[in-house]
C-alpha cells in the first residue's frame, strides 16, 4: 500500500460543537477493543469493564490473550469486520503491526497499520458505529528544530519521512479525518501519546530512542517525555464515551531535561559526532541488528517533540505519573539504580571521558566500511 501525507488534511478540524451526539444517560454501551491482548489493551479492557456506562466489552486480537479475559481471534486484514461490529456502539482501535522488528518486518513494509485502520473504519461505517477512538502517536508532529515546546494539537502534522511508524500513523489520521467528515452523527477521537512505557512494557519506541541517543550531533540535547501505560489506558477510557470528539495529546505533566534524562538512563557512553556520521552509523547498526535504531528514529532522539496535555485535562483526565517515574519503572533495576544521583553523574562523566576517543574512531571506521561496500 502506498502511504502519502496531505498536510492540510492531517489535523482533524474541530467541529463547531462536540455535543452534536448526546449520550443517553440511561443506555449502556457495547465496546469493541482491538489489540486487546497487548499490555495496553488488557489495561483498557479492565478499566472499561468497571465503567457503569459500559454494558459489554468485546476484546479482539489476532493473538490469544495470556492474561485477562479471553480475546476473540480476529485478523483485521482478512476477516469480515462488519459482522464483528454489528450492534456495537464504540470501537477502540489499539492494534498495530509495529514492535521490536520495526522496518524490517514485512507487515510494516506493507503498511499493515494503514490497511487495518481503513478496513476497520469501513466496517464501522457499515455497522453505523457511533463513536471511534483511534490510537495514533505524538511522533506524527515530527522532531524538528523549530518545534515549539511543548507542542499543542494545533501544531501541523509533519512526521519525519524516514520514520515509517510516524508516517503510517499520520496516514491513519488522514483516513480517520475523512471517515469522520463522511459520518454525520458519529464522533471520533484521535489520541497522540508521548512515548508509552510500563514495568511490563519497556516499549520498542523507548528502547529505540535510548539506543539512538548514544550518538548525538554537536547541538543535540533534546528533552524527553515518557507516558505511563496506566495513564494512557485511563485516557483511552476517558475519551471512549460519546460525545467526546477531536484530537488529544496524551502526556504527563512536563518533561525531562536532557541532563535529567541522562542521569536516569545510566552511564551509557554518548558520543557527539557530526550529524551525517551519526545518521550513517545508526543506519548501519540497524542493518546489522546491533541496535534497535530504525531509519528516522535518530531525529526523534536528537530534537524536541514533547507535547502539552491541556486539552485532554479539560476532559477530566489527569496523569498520575511523571516522566521520570514512568521511565524508571520501565527500566530494569541494576547496580546503577542503587547509586545516588551525584555518584551516577560522576561515573557517567568519567566513563565517557575514557572511552570517547575509541568510540569515535570506531564510528568513523564503520562509515568508511559502509562507503567501500557502496
Amino acid at each position: 500500500m502506498r502511504v502519502s501525507i496531505e498536510p492540510d488534511r492531517a489535523n482533524l478540524p474541530e467541529r463547531a460543537s462536540t455535543t452534536e451526539v448526546e449520550a443517553d444517560p440511561g443506555r449502556r454501551a457495547s465496546v469493541v477493543v482491538t489489540g486487546a491482548a497487548s499490555p495496553l489493551g488488557r489495561r483498557v479492557c479492565a478499566r472499561l469493564a468497571a465503567e457503569p456506562w459500559v454494558a459489554t466489552v468485546v476484546p479482539l486480537d489476532r493473538r490469544p490473550s495470556t492474561e485477562g479475559p479471553a480475546c476473540a481471534l480476529v485478523d483485521l486484514l482478512t476477516d469480515d469486520l462488519k459482522v464483528r461490529l454489528e450492534g456495537v456502539d464504540v470501537v477502540v482501535h489499539l492494534a498495530s503491526a509495529f514492535g521490536p522488528a520495526l522496518d524490517g518486518d514485512p507487515e510494516v513494509v506493507r503498511a499493515d497499520d494503514v490497511e487495518m485502520a481503513q478496513r476497520l473504519l469501513e466496517a464501522a461505517s457499515s455497522a453505523s458505529v457511533a463513536h471511534v477512538v483511534l490510537l495514533s502517536s505524538a511522533t506524527v508532529y515530527g522532531a524538528w528544530s523549530n518545534n515549539p515546546v511543548p507542542l499543542t494539537e494545533d501544531a501541523p502534522v509533519r512526521p519525519d519521512p524516514r520514520f515509517a511508524f510516524a508516517v503510517q500513523k499520520a496516514e491513519v489520521e488522514r483516513l480517520a479525518g475523512e471517515w469522520r467528515d463522511a459520518q454525520a452523527g458519529s464522533t471520533l477521537v484521535v489520541l497522540r501519546p508521548a512515548t508509552p512505557v510500563a514495568s511490563d512494557h519497556p516499549g520498542w519506541l523507548a528502547l529505540a530512542l535510548r539506543a539512538a541517543g548514544a550518538l548525538r550531533g554537536p547541538d543535540d540535547d533534546a528533552p524527553a517525555q515518557f507516558l505511563h501505560l496506566d495513564d494512557l489506558a485511563a485516557a483511552v477510557v476517558a475519551t471512549s464515551r460519546i460525545p467526546v470528539d477531536g484530537v488529544f495529546n496524551v502526556a504527563p505533566d512536563g518533561w525531562l531535561t536532557p541532563t535529567e534524562f541522562h542521569a536516569l538512563a545510566g552511564p551509557a557512553t554518548r558520543v557527539r559526532v557530526p550529524t551525517w556520521i551519526g545518521d550513517r552509523v545508526a543506519w548501519l547498526r540497524w542493518r546489522l541488528r546491533l541496535a534497535p535504531t530504525p531509519p528516522g528514529v535518530q531525529a526523534y532522539a536528537a530534537r524536541t517533540w514533547v507535547v502539552a496535555n491541556d486539552r485532554l485535562r479539560a476532559q477530566g483526565w489527569e496523569p498520575t505519573q511523571l516522566s521520570e517515574v514512568a521511565y524508571v519503572e520501565a527500566t530494569p533495576a541494576g547496580a546503577w539504580a542503587t547509586l545516588s544521583p551525584t555518584r551516577r553523574q560522576e561515573i557517567a562523566l568519567g566513563g565517557a571521558g575514557v572511552v570517547l576517543a575509541g568510540v569515535a574512531v570506531a564510528a568513523v571506521a564503520l562509515v568508511r566500511r559502509l562507503h567501500r561496500r557502496g
